[in-house]
């Protein structure tokens, strides 16, 4: 297995570590304790490296560890880590789809995506986190899911949210109807 091989670990550690870095870093936001964190990762999975038995991808499961750091690290700080989700809002997933779209194709110009990276700076941890794994990283919403611990349907709706707080953000500033 992985864990006996010789400099397997060190490989892991290199092809991983990006993707460690985002995802702690995208919770955290503090270059210092996404710094320490993503040694903490690198650690645990050392230290568990025996129990992964390769029921999901290696990818998967680092990007669950330094979630899984991640989140416990706000938590001792108190940092609440997403909104409060309220009721269904009511648009179908057609709505949801074209209103995605349409904020993505105004996005062209490179104000305005300056003033989008803001406003993502501006979410929640956990809603910055699913966006940006989602969107950039194109990772499926199941594995979304099993990295986080949280049922993909909540998965969506932070996708939702998150877009939503982003379209109020940024169509103000850009002259674009609500």
């Amino acid at each position: 297995m992985l864990a006996r091989k010789p400099g397997a670990f060190d490989r892991l550690v290199r092809e991983y570590q990006g993707l460690c870095w985002r995802v702690v870093d995208r919770m955290v936001r503090h270059p210092d304790d996404t710094r320490e964190l993503c040694q903490e990762v690198f650690l645990r999975i050392h230290q568990t490296l025996h129990q992964y038995r390769g029921e999901s991808a290696l990818k998967s499961w680092v990007a669950q560890v330094a979630y899984s750091v991640a989140k416990r690290h706000l938590e001792r700080k108190r940092i609440p880590i997403a909104e409060a989700l309220e009721g269904d809002d009511g648009l179908s997933l057609t709505d949801r789809v074209a209103a995605a779209t349409d904020l993505e194709a105004s996005m062209a110009e490179e104000e305005i995506g300056s003033l989008l990276h803001a406003a993502i700076e501006a979410l929640p941890p956990l809603q910055r986190t699913v966006l940006t794994l989602y969107h950039l990283d194109e990772m499926p919403i199941g594995e979304i899911a099993k990295m986080t611990g949280i049922a993909e349907g909540t998965i969506k709706s932070h996708l939702f949210r998150s877009r939503r707080r982003l379209r109020e953000i940024v169509e103000p500033r850009i002259g674009v109807p609500a």
